[in-house]
């Protein structure tokens, strides 16, 4: 039978409809085609990007140069541009500003055909310390507010380029989707005195059956309202409100979890297109007891249609625990 499953944070209702979909074992997608030819991030073409902002670069060699295992870049096409003011007005009832923002790209390999699942860990402890050096440097501007910091893998995701890639973007407004957790969990803060993430990393570890991967410092689970199959989440296991507040030595074992996650993902759903976003703290928030950051991955197996948008309700097909199983296991 469908059941209606609540959102712990947001209080969004979703659908578990099993009867309506396939099983974990159908959910492929046969995307994973290369179109070959000229690419803008490869060694090689350091001169066809914009000049990079930041990078890692082992053997000392020159910016913008070859030699570098990640480099960070603005976007050629940024969707918001970060020189001059904010300029905030009204137009009768409708407010306005001016596109002012930060938009990088931050180029994950010199190797063009990496995936996450492949990639050796310390190349994936450098992303994840890229993020955290990004944050760092741009809180220091006071006209940014929130960082958005994602990824998008295939075409079915919204990629327009195939080399590893992930993209950050300093807004100077706190977005609606990260503004409803920030409520949601003050909410529950000041109804229990507890951090409804917290009791989630408790009430997971004690259960069991929606878990993905562990180790002693993280947790990758299938969330109890999934809104869709195969959705991920990844939390730190300790309270931590901001990403940026990780101690250094941490971030070894976030890119083990990342690595083991999505090898998981990888081979259960033969490399799916998916997109995967930070939830964060606002820049130069206090430390709090009620926001705890985290990573989700949606993989991008089934469209959004007619009932979801009309309604805000998610039919998801695939119930969490199959898929954590399925995951687990595979």
């Amino acid at each position: 039978m469908p059941e209606l499953r609540k959102d712990p944070v947001v209080g969004r209702w979703v659908i578990i409809s099993t009867e309506r979909g396939k099983r974990p074992s159908s959910f492929v997608v046969a995307e994973r085609k290369s179109t070959g030819g000229f690419c803008p991030l490869c060694p090689g073409n350091e001169d066809k990007t914009p000049p990079e902002i930041m990078a890692y670069r082992p053997d000392g060699s020159s910016p913008n140069t070859p030699g570098w295992t990640l480099r960070v870049v603005s976007n050629k096409f940024p969707a918001l541009r970060i020189e001059g003011d904010l300029n905030k007005k009204a137009e009768g009832i409708y407010d306005t500003m001016n596109g002012i923002g930060a938009h990088e790209v931050i180029i994950e390999s010199p190797n063009h055909n990496e995936f996450l699942s492949t990639m050796p860990l310390k190349n994936i402890e450098d992303i994840l310390r890229s993020y955290r050096d990004r944050i760092v440097d741009l809180a220091r501007d006071r006209r940014f507010r929130y960082i958005s910091i994602f990824r998008n893998q295939g075409e079915g995701a919204g990629a327009s380029l195939e080399h590893p890639h992930s993209q950050l973007i300093a807004l100077p407004v706190v977005p609606k989707r990260p503004m409803e957790e920030f409520a949601g969990s003050k909410n529950y803060f000041g109804y229990k005195e507890r951090c409804i993430y917290c009791d989630i990393v408790d009430q997971e570890l004690s259960q069991g059956k929606r878990i993905v991967a562990e180790n002693s410092e993280f947790l990758s689970i299938a969330p109890f309202a999934s809104c869709f199959p195969f959705e991920t989440w990844i939390l730190p296991k300790k309270h931590v409100s901001a990403f940026e507040q990780n101690p250094d030595w941490e971030y070894k074992f976030l890119a083990e979890i990342f690595s083991d996650t999505f090898q998981k993902l990888d081979r259960a759903l033969d490399h799916p297109p998916y997109n995967y976003f930070l939830h964060t703290a606002p820049l130069n928030s206090q430390i709090n007891e009620y926001n705890h950051w985290h990573f989700e991955i949606i993989p991008r197996l089934m469209r959004i249609a007619g009932f979801e948008w009309g309604s805000g309700f998610y039919i998801n097909p695939t119930s969490p625990e199959d898929a954590a199983k399925f995951l687990r296991e595979g």
